[in-house]
């Protein structure tokens, strides 16, 4: 068997419905969608939530819970692994760090995360720094600084 010999089964492919095509089809005038009413109109669809009136699920349904989403600081991060581009005595700060590409936004602030080992002495500014940055900072001989 050929991939040019391959062929369907039988009964797995169906002729497209042609509505409003005529006696003999079954499916002319109203096309099989009934008499009247907002489902005959062209355009008269239904929201899904709609429930005829009803009070719908959405507003039967306590709600609970709190949630400070619109607060909430996040931060852009840069792993340790990541700073090896600058040389010895570099102050990185977030202008350098979006100018190399390392950030794309800044967002809130910038966290240097302890993500692999720091080779060059360098000065990295940001806003915050895990601890294990911090220690893997002083074993290098660097300098961090909070803005």
């Amino acid at each position: 068997m050929k991939l040019h010999e391959l062929e369907k089964n039988i009964g797995a492919t169906h002729a497209k419905k042609r509505v409003g095509r005529g006696p003999g089809s079954g499916l002319g005038k109203t096309c099989g969608r009934g008499q009247k009413g907002q489902k005959a109109r062209s355009g008269g669809s239904i929201n899904p939530v709609f429930e005829g009136g009803q009070l719908p699920l959405y507003r039967r349904l306590p709600k609970r819970g709190f949630t400070n989403a619109k607060f909430k600081v996040s931060y852009a991060t840069v792993n340790l692994s990541d700073l090896n581009v600058f040389e010895d005595g570099t102050v990185v700060t977030p202008a350098l760090l979006k100018e190399k590409g390392l950030v794309k936004k800044q967002l809130d602030g910038i966290k240097v995360l302890g993500n692999g080992t720091l080779e060059h002495k360098i000065t990295i500014q940001a806003n915050k720094f895990s601890t294990s940055a911090l220690e893997k900072i002083k074993e290098s001989g660097s300098k961090a600084e909070v803005i």
